[in-house]
């Protein structure tokens, strides 16, 4: 099955490392282009290119402040994306309660 353009879901937007890399960097408060690059160490292209796809499908909003760019995370379209891994936590969590309870027993076993 072909894999869908990155340029046309968050889900395979953020399969790049990079990617959320500078979703994280940029989660607490919009930042020029300059600052993803010193900061993230990363080429100016290459972060143009990225925030380009991010912006595409709605992750990152950008906003002109004179001759720069400002980018922000879109918090209402990271939403999808976090409720789907919420599931996934749940039951991660579920799991560790199991392994941790058979833990419990057999050391209360040992006693």
């Amino acid at each position: 099955m072909a894999r869908a353009a990155t340029t046309s879901d968050a889900f395979n937007a953020v399969a790049e490392a990079r990617r959320r890399e500078i979703l994280v960097y940029l989660a607490l408060q919009e930042r020029p282009v300059g600052d993803i690059v010193a900061t993230l160490r990363l080429e100016q292209p290459s972060v143009s290119k990225h925030l380009r796809v991010l912006r595409d499908v709605g992750l990152v909003a950008v906003r002109r402040d004179g001759r720069q760019k400002l980018y922000r995370t879109n918090a209402e379209a990271i939403r999808p994306l976090h409720e789907w891994t919420g599931k996934f936590e749940r039951l991660w969590q579920h799991q560790l309660n199991r392994i941790k309870e058979r833990a419990e027993r057999k050391a209360e076993e040992e006693l």
